[in-house]
């Protein structure tokens, strides 16, 4: 496997989300090497698109997505969940890809199917905000033998509030996969 460079993060956040499906999301932590393949993300584009963390400004919660691409913007909701997002264009814009589901590809048990599942079963919370994925403990790479694979596009999920932004295909899965969290 190869671990992705910063230049795949520094692009149209669209392209980036649904590049990033078939890559390995790979963590390691107390001598345990944890992969899942990224089945499922959402594209969350910047301050203008209402449905993202960033539509409310710069504050101290999405000044990560604020910063430069290749980051983890890990964040905490319903007081329960953590969601990892992938921080993707230049520094400042405030764009970021959700990772929805992964499927399990080596250390991974229980359920992955949702930003909160996969966050539990890969060991991701709130300590690891900020986290260059450029290091070797946790990064994404490209898998020794990719694959090609057919992408569903569809609205994203819980975003009702985003107005005319709810309506948008952002949401993109591998076509047939049975880890995605809903079709």
């Amino acid at each position: 496997m190869t671990k992705l460079p910063r230049t795949f993060y520094d692009r149209d956040t669209t392209v980036v989300a649904q590049d990033l499906l078939g890559k390995w999301l790979v963590r390691q932590s107390a001598g345990v090497e944890r992969i899942g393949r990224i089945v499922e993300v959402e594209a969350y584009l910047g301050e203008h698109d209402l449905a993202a963390h960033s539509s409310k400004g710069l504050t101290e919660r999405t000044k990560i997505m604020f910063g430069p691409p290749g980051h983890a913007y890990v964040y905490l909701i319903y007081g329960v969940h953590h969601c990892m997002n992938v921080v993707t264009e230049c520094e400042g814009h405030g764009a970021a890809v959700l990772l929805r589901a992964v499927e399990p590809v080596k250390n991974l048990a229980g359920r992955t199917q949702g930003p909160g599942l996969l966050s539990r079963a890969m060991g991701i919370d709130r300590r690891l905000n900020g986290h260059d994925l450029l290091n070797d403990d946790f990064f994404i790479a490209e898998p020794a033998a990719a694959e090609k694979i057919a992408i569903v596009k569809r609205p994203r999920i819980g975003v009702d509030y985003a107005k005319h932004w709810a309506k948008r295909r952002l949401r993109f899965y591998i076509k047939n996969n049975p880890f995605v969290s809903r079709p």
